[in-house]
């Protein structure tokens, strides 16, 4: 009787974690679907305007139903901030992300996008939002965390050593698909040159991802309701993408046809477990766990994405890549752990929904990663907040 209730309460503290790594699995997902539509030819800026429509398709009725009854007027700043969510959380930061990985790889654009936390911490110091506090250990291990995150990165970009191989014999998905692209994109990753482009794309990717955290931190406070705050900015981003693709792309107006191939596949599957369906699970572990634990699961993406890489998409692994990705993991854990001592130190009093709505991007980095990465916040939670006084003040 007794074990049986131990096996019960072991299995019921096993499910955040199953959680988390279910999460990382879907995201990693992601990643090798985006290489294989861009491989079968399909444009980056049609791509991310169709993932968020089937995104804003399916969270918008969720939306709708749940927060139907609590959800407060629009406003023309709430609309500005969505706008603004849209338009660096979504639109500019997927862009490039996606940009990134075509000119480089899939694994390449995965560890640079670790960098999230690092930058997100330089901006909030340089809007003060945050304090340096350079006299303390956690200030320190900030900053050093920072720095080993941003060597990592140039040592990744700029050293590609001997190439690792992991599996004996490969899948190679790519080689299935029929090709419509020109040839040379086939491998863009063994010119220098575009993984010299594709380094500051992503870099620049974490960057309009760093601002929309700040952003939506603010949004949170005004419009607590994630479930139609994400609809709305879901809905911006497919806007706003959409019209970036008719503007770049205004003379292949044939590549926005899709069939039921690899790229139906690929914008359904961002669009509707990337951003929906992990959305809610990923608010679940966090209101459990708490944001610093789920951060804590961020590099399996990357384990999981250089995995099925080198085994379906071929892709080689450098000594280059594994070391300066093992350098950003570890300078991601040192911010982590400062900015955990921190809040410690400080014995901050605050929601843990709030603290999430503040956090959980750094969890899903690469959405940031590879997917729209939403703010999970409760709006009892975030009405107490309000009437403690309290600022949103403490951004990762």
């Amino acid at each position: 009787m007794g074990n049986g209730r131990d096996w019960k309460e072991v299995a019921q503290g096993m499910k955040p974690a199953a959680a988390m790594v279910l999460i990382q699995v879907v995201f990693a997902g992601v990643n090798i679907l985006y290489k294989l539509a861009l491989n079968d030819g399909m444009e980056v800026k049609i791509l991310v305007a169709y993932r968020y429509l089937f995104a804003a398709a399916f969270i918008s009725p969720v939306a709708f139903f749940v927060e139907r009854k609590q959800r407060p007027k629009l406003t023309w700043k709430i609309l500005g901030l969505t706008f603004l969510c849209g338009l660096f959380g979504a639109a500019l930061a997927q862009i490039l992300y996606v940009s990134s990985m075509k000119l480089t790889s899939a694994t390449f654009t995965c560890a640079i996008g670790n960098l999230a936390p690092a930058i997100t911490f330089i901006l909030a110091v340089s809007f003060r939002l945050e304090r340096l506090r350079i006299r303390t250990n956690y200030g320190q291990a900030k900053i050093l965390g920072t720095l080993l995150g941003l060597g990592g990165a140039m040592l990744l970009t700029f050293y590609k050593g001997v190439d690792i191989k992991l599996w004996p014999a490969d899948i190679n998905l790519v080689d299935r698909l029929d090709h419509r692209s020109h040839p040379s994109a086939m491998h863009p990753h063994s010119d220098f040159g575009n993984r010299i482009a594709g380094s500051f794309m992503a870099v620049a990717s974490c960057l309009c991802f760093s601002l929309w955290l700040i952003i939506q931190a603010k949004l949170a406070q005004v419009y607590p309701y994630h479930y139609s705050s994400t609809a709305l900015m879901c809905l911006m981003g497919c806007i706003q993408t959409s019209i970036i693709a008719l503007c770049a792309e205004r003379h292949k107006i044939h590549e926005w046809r899709i069939g039921f191939d690899i790229r139906l596949l690929t914008v359904a599957y961002s669009g509707i477990f990337a951003s929906g369906m992990t959305f809610t699970l990923l608010g679940w572990c966090i209101r459990k766990k708490g944001p610093v634990y789920a951060s804590a699961f961020n590099p399996l993406i990357l384990v999981f994405v250089a995995l099925l890489g080198s085994l379906l998409l071929s892709e080689k692994l450098y000594l280059g890549t594994l070391l300066g990705a093992v350098l950003i993991v570890i300078g991601m854990y040192i911010v982590l752990w400062g900015k955990g001592r921190e809040e410690l130190n400080f014995g901050v009093d605050r929601s843990l929904s709030e603290d999430a709505m503040k956090s959980i991007e750094v969890v899903v980095v690469q959405e940031a990663a590879t997917s729209t990465f939403e703010s999970v916040d409760e709006p009892n939670n975030n009405k107490d907040a309000e009437e403690r006084g309290e600022a949103s003040r403490d951004i990762i």
